[in-house]
């Protein structure tokens, strides 16, 4: 394997950018070679800020040396920038959504095969420590067969702290299409996929009143459900509840919980790539679970709240570039996050038409990620071992 970097290029300078270009600082796998922006003063600022090159997009399209660009554009335009992406001959590693349709991803990945051409996608946050223990656990088979579980994502919402909230509350928005993501990716990295799902929803407030900002003290019209609960059945045969709400002032649920024949395991949060899990064996009781054998667990963030956190997003993206070096799959693939929409959609759809909605797309699990340290673990976890969630 060469020892130089590859070169990559980022298209969107909004703040996640910021995360990216930190995390890619990071590695020595992968390095960004430029970003633009369709705001070519917001680009120029960014690669200001940041210390890495600017270009027009026209521009970091067209460069030879850049092998992979990552999609940081809004919703909306992930499917175009990516196509253009491809187009250009690059491979293309998208923040999540991959597309806002089913049928656009589609599309979008049998353009890239078409070219031999990778697609990936945030969320990464599964490739960390705490969830790769947890995958580990359940692949030797520490809590037997997985029976079901429940999952829950429950807040107040954005409008307290966000000086500008409104498509929070638009259609497109809510929070299963805003957080959901990182709970189905994680739940699909540990289980597999799902096979059908049922779902309701509700509208806990008509109206939202903004709270910080120049905009402090505005009210806001809610026009998309902020409550959501569904009933999500796996191909394994496992049944997970899912409670996703904006509309909750505090509650003391667990962010993942498993089930098994033979005890329980709590998953932390899949927003993040550290924290600690917890099993049990039957009745007995909880036990911590050391994730330090994992790479990506150590807290490298403070988040407003004070707490510590794990943070290193980009790392599906050092992912991506070994594999291509590698000739083998990448994780955070573009099968994944197809996937992971479709379930997404299908809950607003199921909640929306009162019935079973049946998921046509099927992925293989990621091949997980081995205990050691930092990005060595990508080197050496390449083949995939069997599970024992099935």
């Amino acid at each position: 394997m060469s020892a130089s970097p590859m070169n990559v290029g980022i298209i969107g300078c909004g703040v996640i950018s910021t995360a990216y270009i930190r995390g890619a600082t990071r590695s020595s796998h992968i390095r960004v070679q430029s970003v633009a922006d369709i705001r070519e003063d917001a680009a120029r600022s960014q690669a200001s800020a940041m210390g890495v090159g600017y270009a027009t997009i026209d521009e970091l399209l067209a460069d030879p040396s850049i092998e992979i660009v990552i999609n940081l554009t809004v919703p909306n335009a992930h499917a175009d920038v990516s196509r253009r992406i491809l187009e250009a001959g690059k491979h293309v590693y998208s923040e999540k959504p991959l597309t806002v349709s089913v049928e656009q991803a589609q599309a979008l990945l049998h353009f890239a095969a078409e070219r031999g051409l990778r697609v990936g996608c945030a969320p990464d946050t599964f490739l960390g420590a705490s969830h790769q223990a947890c995958r580990a656990l359940l692949d030797e088979g520490r809590i037997g067969k997985v029976l079901g579980g429940a999952a829950s994502f429950l807040s107040r919402g954005m409008e307290a702290w966000h000086p500008n909230p409104d498509f929070f509350f638009k259609p497109g928005g809510g929070p299963v299409l805003d957080l959901g993501p990182y709970y189905i990716t994680v739940l699909v990295n540990l289980l597999g996929p799902v096979r059908t799902l049922t779902a309701t929803a509700s509208t806990g407030y008509p109206t939202r009143r903004i709270g910080s900002g120049d905009r402090a003290d505005e009210e806001i019209i809610v026009e998309t459900p902020t409550s959501y609960s569904a009933l999500l059945t796996f191909e394994s045969g496992a049944r997970f509840t899912l409670d996703a709400s904006w509309d909750v002032w505090k509650h003391q649920r667990s962010p993942i919980e498993i089930y098994g024949t033979e005890g329980s395991l709590l998953v932390p949060d899949p927003n993040f790539f550290g924290d600690e899990p917890k099993v049990s064996k039957r009745a007995e009781e909880w036990q911590a679970v050391d994730i330090s054998a994992f790479a990506f667990g150590e807290r490298n963030r403070t988040l407003r709240t004070g707490r510590e956190v794990a943070d290193h997003r980009s790392i599906g993206v050092v992912d991506m570039a070994l594999a291509i070096k590698d000739a083998r799959p990448h994780r955070a693939s573009g099968e994944l996050a197809l996937h992971v929409l479709e379930v997404l959609l299908a809950i607003g759809r199921s909640a929306r038409e009162s019935q079973v909605v049946e998921i046509g797309s099927r992925c293989e699990r990621p091949i997980p990620v081995s205990p050691g340290d930092n990005e060595l673990v990508f080197e050496a976890s390449n083949q995939p071992h069997p599970g024992k969630v099935a």
